[in-house]
């Protein structure tokens, strides 16, 4: 059967250079000319192995050619590469903050709420009794500065409106599903142009946080949960499905769609997911798609 290595360096600093591209070849059986999806920034390498391949394996033969290179690698099949479904986590995938941390902040308690995060994140402690946890440290705090959160100190993940908006243009349907909350899902989702947004609710009262979230709380299963229902209502097969996240409560939803993208991931989400991406920005989820960058769009 037949293959492709899609080599993807960062966009904002290029390291595709002619000796990668020759180290990935010298490894690839029956590698054929290398197919320039954006210079210097991406190619696909076509090949064809004499046994069944694991992709896994000759993905890091790949790495262990570059010899460190900041450059990622995905291998899969050459067929059904261009996917329908595309399912995104929000925080640390999408944009560059955690939302809730950024909120903490506000209250002097982000070191403490951080570190919460992150031992949830690596799949260390449960997400839904530590988003619980969290979530009541917010006791008391004005609804209203969200807005000001939103402005002042979320930002969008480079390449992330070019991948749902290519997508998009292509005939794909593009979810946010977030552990996060809807007070900032609706936003995020918009900016960017997902066709819809699930995440967990904050429970407000006279314009003041309770310091609770609606229950249940939308985690790991719900994530799974919402990729099987949408995919089938669009009546696709698990094949045509991408899903993207960093941390462990995105595991499951990696894990069943088509190809699973770890971004930027922690330790364990990365050597689980069926692709990683730990240089690139989210157009490397067009490239590993064979899209070439004359071909981007924004929704």
């Amino acid at each position: 059967m037949a293959y492709v290595a899609t080599l993807i360096s960062n966009p904002s600093a290029p390291a595709l250079t002619y000796e990668a591209i020759h180290a990935a070849l010298s490894v690839l059986p029956q590698a054929q000319d290398p197919v320039v999806l954006d210079e210097g920034v991406a190619v696909d390498i076509h090949f064809v192995p004499e046994l069944a391949a694991d992709a896994g394996a000759l993905a890091d033969a790949v790495r262990g050619a570059l010899n460190g290179a900041p450059i990622d690698v995905v291998v899969q099949l050459e067929t059904g590469r261009r996917k329908r479904l595309f399912l995104a986590d929000m925080d640390s995938t999408m944009i560059g903050q955690e939302c809730i941390d950024e909120l903490a902040d506000l209250v002097g308690l982000k070191a403490h709420v951080s570190a919460i995060t992150e031992r949830a994140m690596r799949g260390e402690i449960a997400f839904e009794p530590a988003l619980r946890e969290r979530v009541a440290l917010l006791r008391g705090l004005s609804a209203g500065v969200v807005g000001d959160v939103l402005r002042e100190r979320i930002t969008l993940t480079p390449g992330g409106p070019e991948l749902v908006g290519t997508m998009k243009a292509n005939g794909a349907y593009a979810a946010l599903v977030s552990g996060g909350f809807t007070l900032f899902t609706q936003e995020i989702a918009a900016r960017i142009g997902f066709d819809e947004n699930r995440a967990n609710e904050l429970l407000v009262e006279d314009g003041t946080l309770l310091g609770a979230v609606a229950e249940p709380i939308l985690g790991r299963d719900a994530k799974l949960a919402t990729l099987v229902e949408l995919r089938d209502r669009l009546h696709l097969a698990p094949s045509e499905t991408m899903a993207v996240g960093d941390g462990a409560n995105d595991l499951a939803m990696l894990g069943e769609a088509g190809l699973g993208v770890a971004y930027h991931a922690k330790p364990a989400v990365a050597a689980a997911a069926h692709a990683r991406i730990d240089h690139g920005d989210l157009t490397a989820l067009l490239y590993m798609q064979g899209y070439r960058s004359s071909e981007f769009r924004t929704a």
